[in-house]
């Protein structure tokens, strides 16, 4: 990841969803000015979701979802549907796209309830609309484009400009934690599972941020931190480290300093921290024979060591004294069904949307599943999740006592 280019997770997804040649590609290629979707007259042509991440005026930086015929058939056709279904829990704006020549359809009727129960915001786009004779006025939610001659174009985009999510200026992973001329350190271990030559995105969001808050970061390693503690002038007002540091950490940092984890941060960040901290308890009640899923929202080459699939399974046997069984997920894959898990344990999800990574926790929320993260769940195991949520004080709460 460039620390130049908007990560995935914080871009507008925009998904287009539709029959089998309504049109869907091409009102994409329209809407993009690229050929990023494979156009054909033959009915399926687009067979995966495909996903481009580009600028989009007027709303910035996008991710772009052309998805599969939601009306497919045949026992390919149910993965592409199920596929397409996945699609939604990630989207921020649907588009529908249309055959204005033919209406909406049962199948388009039910994608449409399907925004609606997701609370999705969406718009119909009536494609084709050239080749109408004469054209009812459109119905709510729905705009007349032309893939083919471009009409509609330009004000399907502003229209999406108006249903995407505005930024929210408290939306911050540290910075409003800190102020302008306050030291902040960040610890950022180094070792085999570090990636080669550049920081894991929430290190590089923590130093941003930061410096949009006018504060000074200090970036250390774990085996330099108490070196660079001691050469400040004054305490800093926030350490923030790597969970899986956390043993060796908490005790060079003194108990008067604020200390937390980048992923302690993320989870606040995408909006399921006090879920989190709720269900980290469920560790001290499992059995034997349980299981326990450890989910990450990307995919990775796996080191020798790797913390979601080594470590923490590791530390999870080795805290409980269990026999638990693990089972692990990763990328867009997440478990529909999660009644046979005693808990999920997910990573920070900076790779996943806000509304993807909710939509998970509710999905273990319904079926009173508890469901954590790694650094909660390590700062549980270390014996610190009280101090590493104290300058959270609405989250803190529910451990204080």
């Amino acid at each position: 990841m460039s620390l130049n280019a908007t990560p995935s997770a914080e871009r507008v997804h925009i998904g287009f969803f539709g029959c089998r040649n309504a049109g869907k590609s091409s009102v994409v290629n329209a809407v993009t000015g690229q050929d990023l979707a494979v156009v054909s007259d033959v009915a399926g042509t687009t067979t995966d979701p495909v996903r481009k991440a580009m600028e989009l005026l007027p709303l910035g930086p996008v991710v772009i979802i052309d998805t599969p015929g939601f009306d497919d058939v045949g026992q390919l056709g149910e993965k592409r549907v199920r596929r397409t279904k996945q699609i939604l829990d990630l989207t921020d704006i649907a588009v529908l796209v249309v055959d204005a020549t033919r209406g909406l359809g049962n199948t388009d009727r039910q994608l449409v309830s399907l925004f609606e129960s997701r609370r999705v915001p969406y718009v119909i786009a009536l494609n084709k609309c050239d080749l109408l004779a004469s054209r009812p006025s459109p119905a709510a939610h729905e705009h007349y484009v032309s893939a083919k001659t471009g009409e509609g174009i330009f004000e399907l985009k502003e229209l999406l400009g108006k249903l995407a999510p505005k930024p929210n200026p408290d939306h911050r992973l540290l910075g409003d934690l800190i102020t302008p001329g306050d030291v902040v350190v960040l610890v950022c271990p180094i070792d085999e599972s570090a990636p080669k030559g550049r920081l894991i995105l929430p290190q590089q969001m923590a130093v941003r941020d930061a410096l949009d808050s006018a504060a000074f970061a200090l970036v250390t390693r774990e085996t330099e931190l108490a070196s660079a503690l001691k050469s400040l002038s004054a305490p800093p007002a926030l350490v923030v480290t790597d969970s899986q540091a956390f043993a060796v950490v908490k005790d060079i940092v003194p108990e008067e300093l604020p200390l937390t984890s980048f992923s302690i941060l993320m989870a606040r960040y995408k909006g399921f921290l006090r879920t989190a901290v709720a269900g980290v308890a469920a560790i001290e009640g499992l059995s034997d024979g349980d299981v326990v899923l450890m989910a990450e929202g990307c995919t990775h080459h796996r080191q020798c060591n790797d913390i979601g699939t080594t470590k923490i399974p590791r530390w999870l046997r080795e805290h409980t004294g269990r026999e638990l069984q693990i089972e692990t997920c990763s990328g867009r894959e997440f478990p529909q069904d999660l009644s046979r898990y005693a808990l999920v344990v997910h990573c920070g999800g900076c790779m996943l949307t806000d509304r993807d990574v909710q939509n998970r926790m509710r999905s273990a929320e319904d079926q009173g599943v508890p469901f954590t993260n790694y650094g909660v769940a390590i700062a549980q195991m270390t014996g610190i999740l009280e101090r590493s949520l104290r300058m959270l004080p609405s989250v803190h709460a529910i451990v204080a006592d």
